[in-house]
């Protein structure tokens, strides 16, 4: 086989229960994506997740003071949150 010939996508075979294939269907159904595709992003975002959670992080001696001292820093109100959180949620404003 050449090289421009190879295969890209390899393919990935699983046995699941009844229940989990109907779950996984009607989800794929309401995000308007087929059981393949919702699956491959599934398992590809689970997958980043666990890489992005152990992988080590290196920093200068100057960058991690800086990072500590955000750490430290006490929090400063960001006016688009606060302004969000003072609003009347929907469900009790009045319907006239």
């Amino acid at each position: 086989m050449s090289a421009a010939a190879k295969r890209k996508e390899h393919p990935l075979s699983m046995r699941l229960p009844e229940d989990d294939l109907a779950l996984i269907d009607r989800a794929a159904g309401l995000r308007g994506r087929s059981r393949t595709d919702f699956v491959r992003e599934a398992a590809v975002r689970a997958a980043e997740e666990v890489v992005l959670e152990t992988g080590l992080v290196r920093m200068t001696e100057d960058g991690f003071a800086a990072f500590m001292a955000a750490l430290s820093a006490p929090a400063a109100p960001v006016a688009s949150i606060v302004e969000v959180l003072r609003r009347q949620p929907p469900w009790e404003q009045r319907q006239d």
